[in-house]
């Protein structure tokens, strides 16, 4: 099953809010984007919810054009994506929804209704949120379908990787990285590599003097992550695009590095923190599971109440777990093994399901649970701590090359469905 780009709390909240203010204004539209427009009342939003985040960090306030402008263009992106999901025909539903804003909150350590609470304290919207949740879901299941076919990883890249997390040993290093990205075009449109390098050389001395990076990355950076101060989050070397894991190398807190030429412009990076990751054994679970899927001929509720049926079934011992497996279950390679999978570290599976598997009782069936795929039951049969195998540091290098060319593709995916959009800013 298929990893989804996992939600941080942290950073899809600054999307979720409604501008509380004492007057009615008159909406109107602000921006064309190709068949869809954003109002001026979404980009008031954005900013007003940006500026709770920035306070909130601590980091110095930016200017209004600054703001508004990287909101412009963080709604721009999204809308061209939801469009792209609207003809992939790509939904969540609320089911679906509940689901991921409770991993949200269980990776924040709160129940949802504290997280709720935080939110709507912060002068957010709940409604909004949940809205915004659900269009950060679609816009990572567009991203995966466009960007997998543009990755490919060779055998020769899968055996360095491996060697290398092998001579890493036991011990590792996660950096967490801001970014900015000065982009090659100018303001019409034409490439400007000449002013694109004289802009961000001058990014690199005001960050080398000092000046926050947070700020600069909003009121110069290009990337899609301008508005969160250009933070990537935690992640080792090995699964960062190659361009920057070379730069960082041997890098330490507080130190910036760049400008570093792409085919899309010029990255700046600074080194916020690092810390050590131990990799211990590993727990490895095997499992069997039904999956039933959703259609045009089968709602979700009733998929739902099917598994209820079958759980039902199981417990009071008028059917088997593999009977009901192979007669209905739609994972059709696990079915004909009475639902049996293989042996696995619970993270190869989509988060619902992994958490799941972790922390269910041996031998005990889970109530029907969504994830991507569909409604599932699934029950633990074993447990096993393995040390890490040959296999293992195979998948390990897999998944750090695919992490790193994803990164890599996402942002010049972005940049080209900008440049071929129909854009138009309306005074």
């Amino acid at each position: 099953m298929r990893k989804i780009t996992a939600l941080v709390f942290g950073v899809v909240a600054i999307w979720a809010s409604a501008v509380a203010t004492a007057e009615t204004l008159v909406d109107r539209v602000a921006i064309i984007v190709d068949e869809r427009v954003i109002l001026e009342s979404e980009l008031e939003s954005l900013i007003a919810s940006a500026r709770r985040e920035i306070q909130q960090n601590n980091t110095p306030m930016p200017s209004d054009t600054a703001l508004r402008t990287q909101a412009a263009e963080r709604l721009i992106l999204q809308k061209l994506q939801m469009q792209m999901a609207d003809r992939m025909g790509i939904r969540v539903n609320d089911a679906y929804l509940d689901q991921a804003i409770a991993q949200i909150a269980s990776e924040n350590n709160m129940p949802v209704e504290a997280m709720r609470q935080q939110i709507e304290s912060s002068g957010a919207s709940w409604a909004e949120y949940r809205e915004e949740i659900r269009n950060q879901i679609v816009m990572s299941e567009v991203q995966g379908s466009a960007i997998q076919r543009r990755i490919y990883i060779s055998p020769q890249e899968i055996e360095l990787v491996t060697n290398l997390i092998k001579e890493q040993g036991t011990q590792s290093t996660e950096y967490r990285v801001s970014h900015i990205l000065i982009g090659m075009q100018d303001e019409q449109g034409n490439d400007d590599e000449a002013g694109a390098r004289s802009r961000a050389q001058r990014v690199l001395e005001l960050a080398e003097q000092g000046d926050d990076f947070a700020q600069l990355a909003i009121t110069s950076s290009s990337a899609a992550n301008a508005l969160e101060g250009g933070d990537m989050g935690w992640s080792p070397l090995n699964a960062m695009p190659t361009l920057f894991a070379n730069a960082l190398q041997g890098k330490t807190t507080g130190d910036v590095v760049g400008p570093l030429r792409s085919g899309i412009g010029f990255h700046i990076l600074k080194v916020t923190d690092m810390r050590g990751v131990e990799q211990a054994t590993l727990e490895e679970v095997r499992a069997r599971h039904i999956l039933i899927r959703p259609s045009v001929i089968l709602s979700d509720n009733r998929a739902q109440q099917m598994l209820r049926d079958f759980r039902e079934q199981i417990i009071a011992g008028d059917k088997s777990f593999g009977e009901l497996a192979q007669e209905h279950s739609a994972d059709t390679g696990s079915a004909t093994r009475n639902g049996e999978l293989e042996w696995a570290v619970p993270d190869v599976y989509v988060p619902e399901f992994r958490d799941r598997v972790r922390s269910l009782p041996l031998n005990q069936i889970s109530e029907p649970f969504r994830t991507t795929h569909g409604w599932h039951i699934v029950e633990v049969l074993e447990r096993r701590q393995q040390d890490v195998t040959e296999q293992r540091f195979v998948e390990q290098a897999q998944q750090l090359l695919y992490r790193r060319k994803f990164a890599e593709e996402l942002d010049v995916w972005l940049q080209e469905i900008r440049a071929n959009a129909f854009i138009e800013f309306r005074d």
